[in-house]
């Protein structure tokens, strides 16, 4: 493979990936602020960038303090060591936290209160009868609940779990005034956080931590409470795992997991104003950094919005819910099997559904004539059909084989449990393979037929989540191409035992063969530009932050390729720079679906190769992930994934379009039509059903439905 070129890898050529990570969620934050959209999707979007940000700093900030105390200093691909990252990080998230909270007490909540429903922000603003109430709810839900924890010489310090919500108390016995004790109540998470306040005026409600504050007092007998205020730490959650010295992988991630609930305090939340002592206290006890304390101006942790959002009665103040249509290759008499012989079938969630993925296990699971089914699992429901699928074919005497990430992060507990339930079910089970995770997502069934054994592959670009399919946008193929039959066997040989094969036949896997193979076809497209051919390459990923492969379009960029990039969150690129990236242009998407999908296209002088899987651009996926990146066929749904990405390409309303300095801008579209590519997915698929269901008609019944551009008849 040719060498990369030194002008395209100097640091100034990449930018940070925590700090594009923290443009995301600015774009988020910035559908907050829209005042067109409907405003419980406004709470929505902002409980997201908080949820989001609780993330971020329980894994790649904590993992950038690790590499601080390890004495590690080897700069990124963007020239900043460890804690210059930190501290920019620390300047960004400050900024970031207060533009939160400047949209919900500013715009968001006096819009609700124009709505009819009033977030009570402190206690103190009850009237007398919304006190009376809250009162007598703390004192029949809240009080036997609570445990209030003092701390002086014969109490320590208490445990904090990470991410608890917790009011911290500065108390003085009332008979020795000189002598101050710090005191705490942990807010209980078994009880809803959100209290409804009757009143016949407006919908009232208040949050359980103003009730408990309010009533303190009554927690602290003989002393006197000088300040109580809300708090909330978040700690290092990231799992460290010695695999090669553990013997059981499944026992020690259980191990692990303990752990992260009182791993390093690297944030600590607290309400603005609380006094210094209190703050004092907590500081010292937790050892957390100035930097990494943040005062709010409001309620802590925004992922309540997320609850607010489901109260009933508002219903005119949020998007209208979407029903996932049927594909219409499955509007038909056949079983699945039958569909699946007479072509391949692309599956776009979620804007179609993602029943079919599930008939297709639950029909192998039951069919005699299926005699094995192998299949990957890295995020699955809490209630899961396809693993009571899989333990039901187990249970009628069939082969199955299931590899279980036990290391998908924060899945890890409830992986664990259905790895369990499988292998009670008398299924085979794996739990990943040592040092990399399996990120790649397959199903494969082997069926017996009057002419032999068939194999049918479902592959898809997302998980085997039946609830996160109704709000991630994915895409999966199912076929029963002789050729993906034999790779995808490969693939379980390959995650079972020891076995290599030799070559592939359509499929390119990681963490071995994938990264040449995406170099090879960006250079292809490179090389096809400097012959004056027909060279284009559209990508859609996740992220986008491998050297590698940034310096490949770099490179093919300045040959004369126009590559247009389609990136949901991190963009270590730089687009638009003269003499580097002058014919790349970058986007990024935040609708009300998560954007998920991963869509490769290389024009190949006119002969254009289409590609999904699970891999984005990031060296995890290249090299440290097992990933199944597969290729599109079939001409009809290879003009549809095309469909896919130039829709994408044309919105103009949730796009965000990358500038040469690095900032993102929403794209002016005055005196254009509007395209939001969610809503026109939304509207081709229910538009596919119709067309469907017209064509079942009787022929003197049916009515004309004439398809984009053909004159009315």
């Amino acid at each position: 493979m040719a060498e990369i070129d030194s002008r395209y890898i100097k640091y100034e050529n990449y930018v940070n990936r925590e700090l594009s990570w923290l443009e995301f969620d600015y774009r988020i934050l910035e559908e907050a602020r829209d005042k067109t959209l409907p405003l419980f999707e406004r709470l929505k979007f902002l409980s997201i960038t908080a949820s989001n940000l609780d993330e971020f700093f329980m894994v790649r900030v904590a993992s950038l303090k690790d590499m601080v105390h390890a004495g590690y200093s080897k700069p990124d691909l963007a020239g900043l060591k460890p804690e210059e990252q930190l501290r920019r990080i620390e300047e960004k998230t400050h900024d970031l936290v207060a533009l939160q909270y400047s949209t919900y007490n500013r715009s968001l909540l006096p819009a609700l209160r124009q709505n009819g429903l009033r977030i009570v922000a402190r206690h103190e603003d009850l009237t007398e009868e919304e006190a009376k109430f809250a009162d007598e709810y703390f004192r029949s839900n809240v009080y036997p609940v609570l445990t209030p924890m003092a701390v002086d010489s014969s109490r320590p310090f208490p445990l904090i779990y990470n991410k608890s919500l917790n009011i911290a108390a500065l108390i003085k016995e009332k008979e020795k005034p000189d002598q101050l004790d710090f005191a705490m109540v942990q807010v209980p998470s078994v009880l809803p956080r959100i209290v409804e306040i009757p009143s016949q005026a407006e919908r009232v409600v208040i949050l359980l931590e103003e009730i408990i504050e309010r009533n303190i007092a009554t927690l602290f007998v003989k002393h006197e409470v000088l300040d109580a205020h809300p708090f909330r730490i978040m700690r290092n959650a990231d799992l460290t795992i010695d695999e090669e010295e553990a013997e059981d992988l499944l026992k020690e991630i259980e191990k692990q997991l303990k752990k992260r609930r009182w791993g390093e305090a690297i944030r600590l939340e607290i309400e603005e104003n609380a006094d210094k002592r209190l703050l004092k206290r907590l500081k010292k006890e937790l050892d957390i950094h100035s930097g990494d304390i943040f005062a709010i101006n409001g309620p802590l942790d925004l992922t309540f919005l997320m609850k607010m959002y489901g109260i009933d009665g508002f219903d005119h103040l949020k998007a209208p819910r979407y029903t996932p249509q049927p594909n219409p290759a499955f509007m038909n008499e056949d079983d699945i099997f039958t569909n699946i012989r007479k072509g391949d079938i692309l599956l776009h969630h979620p804007y179609e559904s993602f029943d079919p993925v599930v008939d297709f296990v639950k029909t192998a699971a039951r069919d005699p004539q299926v005699l094995a089914i192998k299949q990957t699992l890295y995020r699955v429901s809490g209630n899961s059909p396809i693993v009571a699928a899989l333990a039901e074919a187990a249970d009628k005497g069939k082969q199955v084989f299931v590899l279980v990430e036990l290391k998908a992060r924060f899945d890890e507990e409830n992986n664990i449990n259905w790895a369990k339930t499988l292998e009670k079910a008398g299924c085979h089970v794996i739990y990943g393979l040592l040092g990399l995770k399996t990120h790649s997502k397959i199903t494969l069934v082997v069926r017996r037929e009057e002419d032999g054994i068939r194999r049918y592959v479902h592959l898809g670009t997302g998980n085997y989540n039946d609830s996160t399919a109704k709000l991630y946008t994915d895409c999966g193929i199912l076929t029963c191409h002789p050729q993906i039959g034999e790779d995808a066997t490969a693939v379980f040989n390959m995650m079972s035992g020891y076995s290599e094969p030799l070559h592939w036949n359509q499929l390119a896997v990681a963490p071995i063969w994938l990264r040449k193979r995406f170099l090879r076809m960006i250079r292809r497209e490179t090389e096809h530009a400097k012959a004056g051919r027909s060279a284009r390459i559209i990508a859609k990923v996740n992220s986008l932050c491998d050297r590698d492969i940034i310096a490949a379009l770099y490179e093919a960029s300045c040959a004369g390729v126009k590559i247009d990039l389609i990136v949901r969150g991190i963009c270590c690129l730089k687009a638009g720079i003269p003499g580097l990236s002058e014919h790349i242009a970058v986007r990024s998407l935040v609708g009300n679906f998560l954007e998920h999908i991963r869509i490769f296209y290389f024009e190949n002088d006119e002969a254009p190769e289409v590609y999904m899987g699970s891999a984005d651009w990031m060296p995890r996926n290249l090299d440290r992930r097992v990933e199944i990146v597969f290729p599109v066929l079939d001409d009809r749904l290879k003009e549809k994934a095309i469909h896919i990405l130039q829709v994408q390409l044309d919105d103009n309303v949730k796009a965000h379009v990358l500038q040469p300095d690095g900032s993102y801008a929403k794209i002016d579209r005055r005196g254009k039509s509007p395209v939001c590519a969610q809503e026109q997915f939304c509207e081709e698929a229910m538009e596919a059903v119709r067309r469907r269901r017209a064509m079942e008609e009787p022929a003197d019944k049916r009515v004309f439905i004439p398809v984009e551009g053909e004159a009315e008849q």
